[in-house]
């Protein structure tokens, strides 16, 4: 009898571990390969130093898709807490509700501010080209010059008018209004993707870290086989049935061989991403403010997200008498910033938390940096079309099939993700799904079903 190949999976982020136990909860035979030496949940990882749990870029567990929770919830079904859900935006000192009410604000900023405001009314019923009117024709000139002009730049690296207003739509995603606590593993998400990881090795897949996608291999009848190398130098191979990949969706195209055609190569070098640099301050402070997360508008600091990790958690820090702050800080591959050491990076979201008037600096016990590449997916004006020019072309192969944030190159929410691997799963079970029009509430348009 022939041996079913098995399907590959590259990426073992929540796109690629949800696909995994789907399929081998199915019967099917995996092999799943991830880049990183240490860790697997990719951006919903959680690192560790010292006793220390860092959350990279801050996850929600809410989902409007019942599947998603369903799977949280067998997959980790002991170790979940109600986190509190206070996110708000700070801008030089003062405190504004997150999701964002301008008439409060207006009340908050005082007399004066609030007839600058009332001028400066939301627009309606004009085009919503980019960034900057999606957020005008919401809140008004007056805030968002004020509140997020300065913040979507320092996460994008570019001028919300060159920004696609698709950002507003996925980005500022709140909890329902009535919601105030959301469900969180005790441990970080990683405690949930770790979780998912041993299920997939006990069911006989294997899992394997430090091995980086460097060609993939195709023919007229579709992809062959993968190759890679770890860190070490030595190489790899592995042929498949199916191939599954939440790689940087560039990454994916120009490592075909043979390469894609010209146009499609072209569109995957014109997609851009912001990698992400969190610097782990861990304070001698009980307490520092008490939100989980501040969106920072001041355009005085680099960082543009705080997060709290012991309010998400008490466990995640390792002494009662400490708290630990995230700060997050976006940039491109060639900027000063990235480049920098980690002495000079520490020092920075030291800086900027001092500056804020978060902490002193003899509060100031340690300091961890961690960096994440390609983070983020630019979704700058021209990211849709050149989307349809490189899934034209994908679509064509009867056995491949992108998923996740990166693969699908869309920013979104790890549920996002996870339902796009849910859908590529069944498509390789005969479905016709297109992961593209997952939409911003985690759902599959009904009318739209294979």
């Amino acid at each position: 009898m022939p041996t079913v190949k098995p399907v590959v999976i590259m990426g073992a982020g929540p796109a690629g571990l949800t696909a995994a136990w789907e399929l081998v909860r199915s019967g099917r035979e995996v092999v799943v390969w991830e880049a990183d030496p240490s860790y697997v949940g990719g951006l919903a990882r959680t690192v560790q130093a010292e006793g220390y749990r860092f959350d990279i870029g801050g996850h929600l567990f809410y989902s409007k898709s019942p599947e998603v929770t369903e799977f949280w919830r067998k997959v980790l079904p002991d170790d979940f807490i109600e986190a509190p859900s206070l996110v708000q935006i700070l801008h030089r000192g003062t405190r504004f509700d997150f999701p964002f009410d301008p008439k409060k604000a207006g009340y908050k900023l005082g007399f004066l501010e609030g007839i600058k405001q009332s001028l400066s009314k939301p627009a309606q019923n004009k085009a919503e080209e980019n960034l900057a009117q999606w957020l005008t024709n919401r809140y008004g000139k007056r805030f968002y010059e004020m509140l997020f002009k300065s913040y979507y730049e320092k996460i994008n690296g570019l001028p919300c008018d060159q920004i696609s207003a698709t950002m507003g739509e996925r980005h500022l995603r709140p909890l329902p209004g009535d919601k105030k606590t959301f469900p969180y593993p005790k441990l970080g998400p990683g405690q949930l993707w770790e979780a998912a990881a041993n299920r997939v090795l006990e069911r006989g897949s294997p899992i394997f870290l430090d091995r980086r996608v460097q060609t993939v291999h195709w023919d007229e009848t579709g992809v062959t086989h993968v190759t890679g190398t770890n860190a070490a130098g030595e190489f790899f191979q592995q042929e498949g049935s199916n191939f599954l990949s939440s790689l940087p969706l560039s990454e994916l195209l120009l490592a075909l061989d043979p390469p894609a055609p010209k146009e499609v190569s072209a569109a995957a070098r014109a997609l851009s991403h912001r990698n992400l640099i969190t610097v782990c301050v861990i304070a001698n402070r009980e307490t520092i403010f008490p939100e989980t997360m501040l969106m920072v508008s001041d355009p005085s600091v680099k960082v543009a997200n705080i997060l709290n990790y012991k309010n998400w958690s008490a466990e995640m820090v390792a002494d009662a008498k400490t708290t630990s702050l995230g700060m997050e800080y976006y940039c491109a591959g060639s900027d000063n910033i990235w480049n920098a050491t980690d002495f000079d990076l520490a020092q920075l979201g030291i800086r900027d938390a001092v500056q804020l008037g978060l902490i002193k600096e003899a509060d100031v016990k340690d300091a961890f940096v961690v960096r994440t590449a390609k983070a983020c997916p630019v979704c700058d004006l021209n990211y849709q079309r050149n989307l349809d020019v490189i899934k034209q072309w994908v679509g064509l192969f009867a056995n491949l099939q992108p998923m996740g944030r990166n693969g699908l190159h869309n920013y979104n929410y790890q549920d996002h993700a996870m339902v796009t691997a849910m859908l590529a799963v069944r498509n390789i079970q005969g479905g016709e799904f297109d992961c593209w029009k997952v939409d911003a509430d985690a759902k599959y348009p009904a009318n739209e079903k294979g």
